[in-house]
């Protein structure tokens, strides 16, 4: 590895590795108690609440109106429980029968959070189901039948449908607004028009772009599909958007339309054309064949001198065919595609203008814009034009390795870290529905206002990460800074804000998002720093804290600078590319997760967890800064084994759907050595990175309509337990499940914070007497729609899974041979 030569080991490859045996999670405990009600004055509520609906559902469908009714005939009612309740709006569903009733969405029912409502379409045929189900709460008792001594005894147990009916709190005729999920400071004043996100009920879509031309409102032509949802982008009122809720089955959710993406401004540079051309004779061009960057942004001026060796004319491609290939624009965005370029191919050109030998590129350049050169940058399904642009780079090289780099956002509330339309499109990508699974590189975002330097970091906390950087499968990428020498004399006084080693001022995190979703960013990239103004303290852009690369305009000037997340993700993307040149053939899910194993905190990330705890800095920085070297090699104190693998998480088993495979990982440990380091203090790094298929659609915490296909879990064996006892304490399935162990304390994160999204890391520290037991994973699946959406038929789909591991001493001893020799000769040998 040319740029280590410390790390001169391969990673030890164990390709297939693990023994699949069939699996049954141990049973766990139930859910939430209903809330205790009095049962005839609450039935008596509830039936008063529920014939008022019913009675406003008629009138309305007495009312709709010819020419826009369609559909089923029906009517939405909404739900109000308890928030503690939440998990049991699936009971609200009726899938039976011809006409079943359907959950379209669950949104905060209050400010405070105490309540959620719940939103039904209910058939025309089935308006009795509700009222039908609390006479009998209030009428019928539970009954449960068991034998004693030969004889049936029955006992009362409750009332009939309580875990239902007692959760709900009152009823009501839906309207527009209940089907809005999006922060309600964003639904829009009677009569203003606005670009919504419609979500649609599955296969409604032709009808309701028929109602939407008899309204003539005016419609984007993208569209995403979902397994439950269509999605489109409509201009409209609230009242238009009530009328078609009113006359149709068609809606499931409105949100507000906000992919409108942010770019970062062009940086002005004042360096020598000379440099570019002094650089270009060192230039050592990429075969035809090697990986590549693709860059999803504004183009790229491919006759650049620095950008030409890389970027051939067929991988230089536009969205739009009428739209000039180069990066012409002179909007804000305008340059942004170029200076990209030139740090995915070279990283920060300081490095390569400072040195004088070969400068070889391992991988090239694909280019496609998706921005416009003119006019406005109106809402729209950028998850379709972002499917559509990469298809077109796998159209001209379908067999080209290639780590996607996505730099732009969109602005909006993804406060909680819900799927947007646009990530859960690029979880469909990367998963690879079409059987092709992407690496892609997602920018968390930028803070564009002023920044005051008392508000650094806690800024950046307060400000999160957009949209679509909230995808599960992604590389989601934030931006720290190791920059703070300023040398221009006109910035005298200035300091840089940021220390080196800690979040880039501009960088967007996680902090305040919702506990369950994924932690984000993944990793972060040298961003640049930003200086502060000593009169003002407030900070600014400073070329000497940026990073150099490629203008847009050769014949002017041949650099500009750049910086914060756009740079760190296409660094992140260029680091992809560089492990699939050195590594053919690794797959995406495996390439993410070295990027993600490979990373550290720096001393000043590590220097706030005393102030905002494990769980801030992971939100703040994510597993922290990659190193090229940690992911590609290994040491002989310091070895990574890296495994590829594929599983079926579960079965049909007539009508249901349940677990099937759990994968044992018997690991080549050296055990001789680490035993005789005694109490010597060691560390075990694994990282579990897979690819879900989303499900999107805000319908909260129902495991029905869950947003992940499958999850997956590691567990490390307790190194005073045998094998068969250990797989015993997973699976149900291998035996009697043994006494509950006391909880593990020597993780750095632990199983409640780490298991969130499809990548999962965490480092387990101690003796290495004790490690030397430790040398089985396994890994298993737990549920997701998949499992809980029969009707959908993926009981039978295989997951691919990557586990790495890496084994680490302080101490000067060879744990890599006893590890590399103990396997087939084969897979230790460079792929």
């Amino acid at each position: 590895m040319a740029d280590d030569p410390l790390r001169p080991l391969a990673h030890v490859y164990l390709p297939g590795h693990g023994v699949a045996q069939d699996y049954t999670a141990h049973g766990g405990g139930g859910g939430s108690a209903p809330p205790q009600r009095d049962r005839v004055q609450h039935a008596e509520k509830l039936t008063t609440a529920l014939t008022v609906a019913l009675a406003d559902a008629e009138a309305q469908l007495r009312a709709r109106e010819v020419g826009l009714a369609a559909g089923t005939p029906g009517f939405y009612l909404e739900f109000d429980l308890p928030a503690a309740q939440a998990e049991i709006v699936d009971k609200l569903e009726n899938r039976q029968g011809k006409f079943p009733i359907e959950l379209v969405s669950v949104r905060p029912g209050n400010a405070d959070g105490t309540t959620v409502a719940a939103t039904v379409f209910v058939p025309e045929k089935q308006r009795e189901y509700y009222l039908k189900k609390v006479a009998d709460y209030r009428d019928k008792d539970r009954v449960r039948r068991r034998e004693v001594d030969g004889q049936i005894i029955e006992e009362v147990t409750g009332p009939k449908n309580e875990v239902l009916v007692a959760s709900i709190e009152t009823a009501r005729l839906a309207v527009a607004r209940s089907l809005y999920t999006d922060d309600e400071t964003f639904f829009p004043f009677p009569g203003v028009a606005i670009w919504w996100e419609v979500w649609l009920r599955l296969g409604t879509k032709e009808r309701f772009v028929a109602t939407v031309g008899r309204l003539a409102l005016p419609m984007r032509e993208h569209a995403l599909t979902f397994p439950e949802r269509e999605v489109v982008i409509v201009h409209g009122t609230a009242e238009m958007l009530g009328r078609i809720v009113a006359n149709t089955d068609t809606i499931a959710e409105l949100r507000t339309a906000r992919d409108t993406p942010s770019f970062f401004m062009a940086m002005d540079g004042a360096e020598q054309r000379a440099w570019a051309a002094e650089t270009t004779d060192r230039i050592v061009a990429p075969a035809a064949d090697v990986p590549a960057v693709c860059l999803l942004d504004s183009g790229s001026t491919r006759r650049h001198p620095l950008i030409r060796p890389a970027l051939a004319a067929v991988d230089q491609q536009a969205f739009d065919a009428g739209w000039n290939v180069e990066d012409v624009s002179n909007q804000a965005h305008g340059g942004h595609g170029t200076q990209l370029s030139g740090v995915a191919l070279y990283g920060d050109l300081v490095d390569v203008l400072a040195g004088d030998g070969p400068v070889t590129l391992s991988h090239r350049l694909e280019s496609v814009k998706v921005l416009p050169d003119h006019g406005a940058n109106d809402p729209d399904l950028y998850g379709a034009i972002t499917a559509q642009s990469i298809s077109r780079t796998e159209i001209v090289a379908p067999n080209r390795p290639r780590a996607i780099c996505l730099a732009i956002t969109s602005e909006g509330d993804h406060w909680r870290g819900r799927p947007s339309s646009w990530s859960a499109a690029l979880d469909t990508l990367a998963f690879g529905a079409d059987n092709a699974p992407r690496f892609i590189a997602v920018s968390a975002g930028n803070i564009r206002d002023d920044i005051h330097r008392d508000d650094y970091p806690a800024r950046n906390d307060t400000t999160p990460i957009e949209s679509p950087a909230q995808a599960w499968n992604v590389l989601s990428v934030g931006a720290f800074t190791e920059k703070d020498t300023i040398v221009d004399p006109l910035f005298a006084g200035w300091e840089a804000m940021a220390g080196v080693g800690d979040i880039m001022p501009r960088s967007r995190t996680s902090v305040t998002w919702n506990h369950d979703w994924p932690l984000k960013p993944d990793v972060v990239f040298e961003g640049g720093n930003i200086g502060v103004d000593p009169t003002t303290l407030l900070g600014d852009h400073v070329d000497d804290l940026a990073l150099l690369t490629t203008y847009r305009l050769p014949e002017h000037r041949a650099f500009t600078t750049t910086g914060e997340t756009s740079a760190a993700t296409a660094l992140a993307a260029r680091m992809g590319a560089q492990i699939m040149a050195e590594r053919p053939g690794l797959w995406p899910e495996t390439v993410r997760g070295l990027v993600v194993h490979s990373a550290e905190w720096t001393p000043a990330m590590k220097a706030h967890l005393g102030a905002i705890g494990k769980n801030g800095v992971l939100r703040r920085y994510g597993f922290g800064v990659p190193s090229l070297s940690r992911a590609l090699g290994s040491l002989q104190n310091d070895v990574t084994m890296v495994i590829e693998n594929d599983m079926q998480p579960f079965v049909r088993v007539a009508s249901a759907v349940e677990t099937k495979d759990l994968v044992v990982h018997e690991l080549p440990w050296p055990r001789d050595e680490l035993e005789a380091l005694g109490e010597t203090q060691v560390q075990l790094r694994i990282t579990l990175s897979y690819f879900i298929e989303p499900n999107p659609g805000e319908r909260g915490r129902s495991r029905r309509h869950s947003y992940a296909s499958h999850g997956l879990r590691f567990a490390l064996k307790p190194g005073d337990e045998r094998l068969d006892v250990f797989v015993r304490r997973i699976n149900a399935k291998a035996g009697t499940r043994p006494p509950t162990r006391a909880a593990e304390t020597r993780w750095m994160l632990g199983p409640n914070l780490r298991n969130r999204g499809s990548l999962h890391a965490d480092i387990w520290e101690g003796d290495a007497v004790e490690l030397s037991q430790r040398d089985a994973i396994i890994v298993y699946p737990i549920g997701g729609w998949w499992r809980e959406n029969p009707g959908f038929d993926r009981a039978d789909t295989r997951v691919r899974y990557s586990l790495l591991a890496t084994l680490r001493t302080a101490a000067n001893i060879d744990l890599y041979t006893p590890i590399s020799t103990s396997i087939q000769p084969e897979i230790a040998v460079e792929i």
